[in-house]
């Protein structure tokens, strides 16, 4: 009887742990998902006023070209965002699992952009990329190359947001990488090269599908990141920019239609277009894992 009494303590304790974290997400995430779902298919009638329209606002969605931009300026920064910054991220991992000097500082300064504030990394940038007096055309002006327009021009715009969002995720995914590296047995390498194998074959057949698990996660996380883009489009584009229809996201437009224009409703649509697209690609890709992804 004392042991039943006890293991009935141990349940109690571990849900009274699990507790405020499950209310969190039921609060923070799941009651918001369903609010916007039903807020979706309403009409804003004024502040917690709303009158069921059915599929109004998802019609007036497919026709609306704003939102089809929204949808390719989302896509666009998430595949360059995601393909340029993992790339990089494992590049930095591989070349700093070795044994150099100042190893541990090199990891440091990678790292340190992911814990600054978004809105100061993208307030410097801003300045970087100032057209008159930003560090960035100061130093092309050496070079004998003319002013870019690097946050007004539409051709620049994107690049230049995509340029941002890397210098953001290399950190990150870095250490993650790094972990994965650090995973893998010494001995692998070593047999590798007792069948002659040098340093580009090691890597492809030795380092990728070892770290591939680890690979997988760090491109689902970060295409999930990158369709979410909003903070440096909205610290770094003004609303009267002409840029501002090059670089407006899914998310931003979500936010100009719920907050600045009052229409909560046709956000909400918004919102749930963004999240089926999210649920789509996540699907192709935990579909394709089976094809690249190798797991021991």
């Amino acid at each position: 009887m004392i042991f039943v009494n006890a293991g009935k303590k141990d349940w109690a304790f571990a849900y009274a742990m699990v507790a405020p974290t499950v209310l969190g997400v039921l609060i923070l995430n799941i009651y918001p998902l369903f609010k916007s779902c039903y807020l979706s298919f309403t009409e804003s009638k004024g502040f917690g006023i709303y009158k069921w329209t059915g599929l109004d606002n998802y019609v007036r969605l497919m026709e609306d070209p704003e939102v089809w931009q929204a949808v390719v300026n989302t896509l666009a920064y998430t595949v360059l965002s995601v393909v340029i910054g993992v790339f990089l991220s494992l590049v930095v991992a591989v070349l700093l699992n070795e044994k150099i000097r100042g190893r541990g500082l090199y990891r440091t300064i990678y790292f340190l952009p992911v814990v600054s504030a978004p809105a100061a990394v993208a307030m410097v940038w801003r300045w970087l990329y100032n057209a008159d007096a930003g560090l960035i055309n100061y130093l092309l002006s050496m070079f004998g190359i003319g002013a870019i327009h690097w946050l007004t021009d539409p051709r620049m715009a994107m690049i230049s947001i995509v340029i941002v969002g890397v210098w953001t995720m290399v950190g990150y995914n870095m250490v993650l990488l790094l972990a994965g590296l650090q995973e893998i047995p010494k001995t692998f390498y070593e047999a590798a090269e007792m069948d002659g194998a040098g340093p580009v074959q090691k890597f492809l057949h030795v380092t990728l599908p070892m770290i591939s698990p680890t690979l997988f996660f760090v491109v689902v996380t970060s295409v999930i990141g990158g369709l979410q883009v909003f903070d440096f489009i909205f610290m770094m584009i003004e609303p009267s920019n002409t840029a501002m229809a090059s670089t407006q996201s899914l998310v931003y437009l979500f936010y100009k239609q719920s907050f600045l224009m009052g229409d909560r409703s046709y956000g909400a649509a918004i919102v749930m277009l963004l999240l089926v697209i999210t649920l789509i690609i996540t699907a192709i890709q935990m579909k394709l894992q089976k094809r690249w992804v190798y797991y021991e």
